[in-house]
């Protein structure tokens, strides 16, 4: 697809598609310089807005695109991965969502696949290290003489982006940690968990991002030019090194979630005690206030003043009955019914 140059001289919206589902489309010369001049157009970006049926419909008639890449391009899930076809090199990596997005601070996805003179990438949601290279070739102050050269650095802004995630996450466990220490724990719980499911989202990320350029260097490196071999070696280290610190990061949030919990058992252990203690001191009154309580009406003796004691004398009177009509506590029970029975008094 050959998408030509605005007369005008205009660009495309960066944020909303236009009626191809594009971006934006940047031109570059050899020496890396954004062009808007057809004829000394060295190779091309183009920018797609992915979820859009009108970009997709634009990418699957793609002639260029070898058919793994256009399906894979084409996918619904997301899976991070990379690999090689032909001379395309493509795949599906992490990115940090920009901070006006929808879902701020979370992980996107960016979808690549280039040669030496065609860039294609493709978003759901926006990135913040594509919005970042994006006006960084604006203003001028970058230059790409390969798409390769610019995937390194929309892959550098991520993993910078993520960097920064991990240090504010180590300062986020580091007050967490002041505050359990100094007991001032009692708001923490949802911050720690923010924080550990932010961390482990990362990591996850990471550890999928050294295993891609593992994977990319030990399958297609007598197939790749020296300059992504390079690339992918570089990128690869960089993803180790942030695996590595989000490994250091992972046990302590796990430790201050136990210390956490243990302050938490034993404020409930001393929260109970105190309510054994005042339900022990509290029955007393509660087996009086219910003694006296009752308020019945048709008893009998209700209304005479001594009829509480006649009515406790009768109630012993009876249990003595049956205890010894069952034969208990040995024979001297006979002769106290029968003296019973002759003076009911």
């Amino acid at each position: 697809m050959n998408i030509p140059l605005n007369p005008d001289g205009s660009d495309l919206s960066p944020y909303l598609p236009d009626e191809h589902g594009l971006f934006f489309v940047y031109h570059f010369t050899a020496e890396g310089t954004r062009t808007k001049d057809a004829t000394t157009t060295h190779w091309t970006w183009r920018s797609y807005q992915v979820s859009d049926m009108r970009a997709r419909h634009e990418i699957a008639t793609e002639p260029a695109l070898p058919p793994p890449v256009r399906d894979a391009f084409l996918s619904a899930g997301h899976g991070c991965h990379i690999d090689l076809e032909g001379d395309w090199l493509y795949g599906d990596l992490p990115d940090l969502r920009h901070d006006y997005s929808a879902e701020a601070r979370g992980l996107g996805h960016f979808r690549f696949a280039f040669n030496d003179t065609m860039l294609i990438g493709g978003r759901k949601q926006p990135l913040q290290s594509v919005d970042k290279i994006r006006k960084a070739i604006d203003n001028g102050s970058r230059k790409f003489r390969s798409p390769a050269e610019l995937i390194e650095a929309v892959m550098g802004q991520s993993l910078d982006g993520m960097t920064t995630e991990l240090a504010g996450l180590g300062d986020t466990l580091d007050g967490i940690e002041d505050r359990i220490v100094c007991d001032a724990w009692h708001n923490e719980r949802q911050a720690l968990v923010d924080a550990r499911r932010q961390l482990v989202v990362i990591h996850r990320q990471m550890a999928t991002l050294t295993s891609l350029f593992r994977h990319l260097d030990h399958s297609h490196r007598n197939d790749l030019p020296d300059a992504i071999n390079d690339m992918a070696a570089r990128l690869s280290h960089r993803a180790h090194t942030l695996h590595h610190d989000g490994e250091q990061l992972q046990p302590r949030a796990r430790l201050l979630q136990d210390e956490l919990m243990a302050k938490l058992t034993t404020q409930s252990n001393q929260l109970l005690y105190m309510l054994s203690v005042m339900t022990a001191v509290l029955l007393p009154m509660t087996i009086i206030s219910g003694l006296f309580g009752m308020n019945v009406g048709g008893l009998p003796l209700v209304d005479t003043p001594v009829g509480f004691w006649w009515r406790r004398r009768y109630r012993s009177r009876s249990r003595w009955s049956s205890i010894c009509s069952s034969g208990g506590w040995g024979a001297g029970c006979s002769g106290t019914v029968t003296r019973s029975r002759e003076n009911p008094r």
